[in-house]
């Protein structure tokens, strides 16, 4: 039991078309999960699609009336968690005994979130919605709360998540790392070399096996009328991949993976993560609490709360 297989599925997520991404989504599960993999990670904005290239019209102090189309037919690609697609890869989890961290993009009432989901052999686990969207990701997305800032222990190991640039977060990867995580899961669709380089950090650091899943997407892959600022040449890459499975010491396991799509996997030795943190252990011997602290405020930032009492006790105030 001091072993763990796990898989990183590096793929491309076709914009608009979200019940052939759920076909997909499934059979790049099942793939893996031939290949050994116990857990399986997906890349970021795989259910819902990550609109690379795209602007949605939008210019300071304006935005288009095409682009607001644009965002109504992203907003159609979405999906609802709990829901149909999150349903469906529930029961396929169950059915293989396996679990996965699949990136999506979630519609919570009128606003969009990026999200990591946890499923496993008890189907939807959890949910950790991206807390601060990158640079124009702030036109489509919203931002998360400490409320799902989500730790999931499959028996053997710790499993969290950091989607894409809050890997640059450094209060975040301390709250994370203070709640023991083991495998860093890191949806992503950050293809620059310097990632492996962040990658192998996060693992030095956290002394944590890190799980990097990018997307490869082509034009190609995109429907004819989307147009990327990239260009319109079928074979012109938008997101070039560069999966990368590291160990706790930042020793690269498997990968960087180039060039087209494909699935990564590698048996982790689980007492490499004790013998790691032998010398470093950042919230913990390494931290130096009488001079550093940090305060999590994980509740939910709900501004509004809508209640209907009845005989029930008066609702709590929103978290200010």
């Amino acid at each position: 039991m001091d072993r763990l297989v796990v898989a990183v599925v590096q793929a491309g997520s076709r914009l608009f078309d979200t019940s052939e991404m759920l076909r997909k989504t499934l059979d790049l599960i099942r793939a893996a999960a031939r290949q050994g993999g116990e857990v399986i990670v997906l890349p970021e904005a795989f259910l819902g699609g990550y609109p690379k290239g795209l602007d949605f019209g939008v210019t300071v102090g304006q935005r288009s009336a095409p682009g607001r189309e644009e965002f109504r037919r992203y907003w159609d690609s979405a999906i609802d968690v709990p829901g149909p697609e999150t349903d469906a890869v529930a029961a396929l989890t169950r059915e293989l005994g396996c679990h996965a961290v699949v990136g999506a993009v979630e519609r919570s009432g009128r606003t969009l979130h990026c999200v990591a989901l946890f499923f496993g052999p008890g189907g939807l686990l959890a949910k950790h919605r991206k807390l601060m969207p990158t640079g124009a990701e702030r036109f489509i997305w919203g931002f998360g709360d400490g409320a799902s800032l989500a730790v999931v222990d499959n028996g053997r190991a710790r499993l969290g998540s950091a989607i894409c640039w809050e890997n640059y977060m450094p209060l975040f990867r301390t709250a994370m790392y203070a709640k023991g995580v083991d495998v860093w899961c890191a949806p992503t669709v950050d293809d620059r070399d310097n990632w492996q380089a962040t990658m192998r950090h996060v693992a030095l650091e956290g002394r944590c096996f890190v799980l990097s899943a990018c997307q490869y997407l082509l034009r190609a892959d995109l429907p004819a009328d989307v147009h990327p600022v990239q260009g319109e040449a079928p074979d012109t890459v938008l997101i070039g991949g560069g999966s990368v499975i590291v160990s706790p010491l930042g020793e690269v396991l498997a990968g960087p993976l180039r060039d087209g799509e494909g699935i990564l996997t590698a048996e982790l030795d689980l007492g490499e993560l004790a013998r790691a943190r032998f010398d470093l252990d950042v919230t913990g011997h390494y931290g130096r609490p009488d001079i550093f602290s940090l305060h999590v405020d994980e509740r939910a930032k709900e501004g509004i709360v809508l209640c209907d009492h009845g005989d029930q006790p008066p609702c709590p105030p929103a978290a200010q």
